[in-house]
């Protein structure tokens, strides 16, 4: 038998040259965002101050199925793309297990991450529009780095709201946007009227992404010539991200393999989403049946221990409302919580895929992801993100499960992103004064007593 390559490459030629929309083969589609004043779904003409035009449209579009990726994103995309495939054979050795473990690399880029993918097209539409600039939020920086990539290559300003906590403990990650000529403040911030308002009721807080929403929404929506952009949750950044999905699925049917069981860390949904796209549609469409798993922390369990409930995208409570599980928006992740995956809430496409039982959640507490992505750093060599081990811990846990059971199955999962810059956390590990926080029935209550009364 001819061994499988360590690493399949597609060729550039092989990059995508369509976005896949996963919406378009869901039979039930997810829930319509609300217009916060009307109560009514929200319109292209509601959205057009918030976002591009461009992004508006594919924001609302439930049923076009394939959408052109414009060339110039596809000669951005030739820089780091396409991503490889691994063979993960020195872990699949070190568990002594049976199953064949595969991953997708996206931390080929300045970034470190995946969240290229969709700041290249962001940045792109926001130009095309003639756009002086755009404003964004970013939990752990990974977003936040990536955007201001994009924009300095598209020759547009950048205002990002970094999450405090992640401001104070990832300072590398601020020195990168700053490269790239990005400005960075701490969220929330005196800056905004949202900020101000969150600094008042709550002087001593480490931050949300909920509240980096807010102020990122008010200082696009009151500045001439901006827009937001958004790195996760959104349909437009799901679609953006098929690329991982449909470059996997291609490489894979090179080598002959299909996954059994599929594997992506989730916080918002960015790359969960862009890696199950197009095998959920074999499972949506009957082709195929895959297990797919999203993995979260136990820190900031939407999925596990949220509410399938329409709720505001924002601790200031300005955006639109969307059906999702959430923590409420008002919900603050525990700033000992390493990684980024600290959104109150999920995807609103995720969500509804979760709800109708055609995928799973698990979630994982830091020292178990931490303890997972060293194992994982030792046998292949590359230091993963924080985000991308919650992703690794639970691969690891089911190559366990198949060597108990004897069973030989294929798992796809997905490492985001690298974690050179996230050697604080590493070493709180290494020094065992890493800790574990899981919020308690009675800490979700306080946000799920704060949801809006919204019957739909």
């Amino acid at each position: 038998m001819k061994k499988i390559p360590y690493k399949i490459y597609l060729t550039e030629e092989q990059i995508p040259t369509k976005w896949y929309n996963l919406r378009a083969d869901m039979k039930e589609k997810p829930a319509p965002m609300l217009n916060p004043q009307t109560g009514k779904p929200a319109s292209l003409n509601d959205l057009y101050p918030v976002f591009c035009e461009e992004l508006a449209k594919q924001e609302l579009d439930d049923n076009t199925a394939y959408i052109d990726i414009p060339e110039e994103i596809r000669e951005f995309y030739k820089i780091y793309r396409p991503s490889p495939l691994i063979r993960a054979y020195n872990l699949e050795k070190a568990l002594d297990t049976p199953a064949k473990i595969y991953y997708k690399f996206e931390g080929n880029n300045t970034s470190g991450s995946h969240k290229l993918n969709s700041a290249v097209a962001q940045a792109y539409y926001a130009k095309k529009q003639g756009l002086k600039g755009v404003t964004t939020e970013t939990g752990a920086g990974q977003w936040g780095t990536a955007l201001s990539e994009a924009c300095a290559y598209y020759n547009l300003d950048v205002i990002v709201y970094m999450v405090k906590c992640s401001y104070e403990q990832k300072p590398f990650r601020r020195a990168i946007i700053e490269t790239f000529d990005g400005k960075v403040y701490p969220s929330p911030s005196n800056t905004t009227n949202a900020g101000r308002k969150i600094l008042e009721k709550k002087p001593n807080t480490t931050g949300s992404l909920g509240c980096a929403i807010s102020e990122a929404v008010e200082k696009a929506v009151t500045t001439e010539g901006y827009r937001y952009v958004l790195g996760s949750v959104l349909n437009q950044v799901l679609l953006h991200q098929s690329v991982i999905g449909l470059e996997s699925k291609k490489a894979m049917e090179m080598i002959d393999e299909y996954p059994d069981i599929i594997i992506g860390c989730a916080g918002g949904g960015s790359n969960l989403g862009g890696l199950i796209a197009p095998f959920m549609k074999d499972k949506l469409t009957g082709a195929a049946n895959p297990r797919i798993i999203a993995v979260e922390p136990a820190s900031c369990p939407s999925l596990t221990r949220g509410k399938f409930a329409y709720d505001f995208c924002d601790t200031g409570k300005i955006t639109p409302l969307a059906k999702m599980y959430t923590l409420g928006s008002e919900f603050l992740p525990s700033a000992n919580h390493a990684g980024g995956l600290r959104y109150h809430g999920m995807s609103p496409v995720l969500s509804k895929l979760y709800h109708d039982g055609y995928m799973e959640a698990v979630s994982v507490e830091q020292t178990k992801v931490f303890e997972a992505a060293v194992l994982f750093a030792k046998h292949e060599t590359i230091l993963p993100a924080p985000e991308s081990a919650h992703a690794i811990r639970t691969a690891i846990d089911e190559a366990i499960k198949l060597k108990e059971s004897g069973e030989e199955k294929t798992i796809l999962f997905g490492l985001t992103g690298t974690g050179y810059f996230d050697m604080i956390a590493y070493d709180s590990y290494l020094n065992k004064t890493m800790t574990d926080y899981i919020p308690t029935d009675e800490d979700l209550k306080k946000g799920f007593d704060l949801l809006p009364n919204i019957n739909m």
